[in-house]
């Protein structure tokens, strides 16, 4: 397994949009992904090293997860996280964790609710 685990929304077309971006980013190929879909509960990190219910009043489809070295990053500590391991000028963006969580999530759940709305529904076969 891959040291870096993103878990996200494969019925979204952003997310999905992302994760391909991500991989033509990840330039060591640590990343790995599983749709929150395809686990027996989203919230269940027990079989990837973790378990938190920090989301528990969250709709766990409008959270992106970082899994990495069995802790776990949500919403925009796990997007900036991700960008850490990317290709520069990528991690460049870790200047935003000087911002306080509760401002940068702020932005990221605005993002998260209306992302289907801005952005559509990916195709699942």
């Amino acid at each position: 397994m891959r040291e870096l685990v993103v878990l996200y929304d494969a019925h979204c077309k952003l997310c999905s949009w992302s994760v391909r971006w991500i991989i033509r980013n990840d330039v060591h190929k640590r990343f790995s992904f599983k749709a929150l879909q395809a686990m027996d509960h989203p919230l269940e990190m027990g079989k990837l090293g973790a378990k938190d219910d920090s989301l528990e009043d969250d709709d766990p489809f409008e959270t992106v997860v970082l899994m990495l070295k069995g802790k776990r990053y949500e919403r925009s500590s796990a997007v900036l996280r991700i960008a850490l391991h990317l290709r520069f000028p990528w991690p460049l963006l870790g200047i935003f964790f000087l911002v306080p969580a509760r401002i940068r999530d702020s932005l990221y759940k605005l993002v998260a609710r209306n992302r289907k709305r801005w952005f559509g529904e990916a195709c699942v076969l």
